[in-house]
């Protein structure tokens, strides 16, 4: 009788723990404020990603199946096409997402943590050399992408290159021998477009 009761106290206590306060809840709103930029950058890739992926395969298909007089044309509507999705798709879906913060990640952490441990997550996200490794991320991944692409590039592209004329062999499409790889094809027409959707 006495472990049952013991039981029946500890899953009380437990309960009690897990469950919201107003002080928790003020916690996270605050926690969700701080990382509003995240959340709407996620948002934002997630908007984008459809259009990565069309902008990448319109830029293989520019490369082997239309006329190099019309490409530039071509990929110009393209962009433009591009540029309204993202007008349209990428401020919606980042609203959104910060609508839908306080009921996914707000209620997780409303769940996981304690009040002691959003303040001290709070302190963490504050403190200046946070902010300052924060304010550096995008340098340090461009950092290791471009070296990354330059000791890779020389071993990747001729792969590239191979799976290209395979792939046409399969469809049926001839390759042209001079055509750059289609990561190189897509970036020319992605480029312009990534910073049209960005803005």
């Amino acid at each position: 009788m006495k472990k049952w009761m013991l039981l029946a106290l500890l899953m009380m206590t437990t309960g009690v723990y897990a469950q919201s306060t107003p002080g928790k809840k003020e916690l996270v709103g605050k926690i969700l404020m701080l990382q509003q930029p995240a959340i709407e950058q996620a948002a934002q890739s997630l908007a984008e990603r459809p259009a990565a992926q069309l902008m990448q395969q319109a830029g293989m298909t520019l490369q082997m199946q239309v006329a190099p007089d019309k490409r530039e044309a071509i990929a110009k509507d393209i962009q433009a096409d591009v540029k309204k999705y993202a007008d349209e798709v990428v401020p919606m879906v980042r609203e959104r997402a910060v609508k839908l913060a306080p009921s996914t990640i707000g209620a997780l952490m409303e769940d996981k943590f304690s009040e002691d441990e959003l303040k001290q997550l709070i302190a963490i996200m504050e403190s200046p050399v946070n902010r300052k490794y924060q304010q550096l991320g995008g340098e340090m991944q461009k950092a290791l992408l471009d070296k990354l692409i330059a000791e890779t590039q020389g071993a990747v592209e001729p792969k590239v290159k191979t799976l290209e004329q395979s792939i046409g062999k399969r469809l049926g499409v001839s390759t042209p021998s001079a055509a750059p790889a289609p990561a190189a094809a897509a970036s020319k027409v992605a480029k312009p477009a990534a910073k049209a959707a960005s803005k």
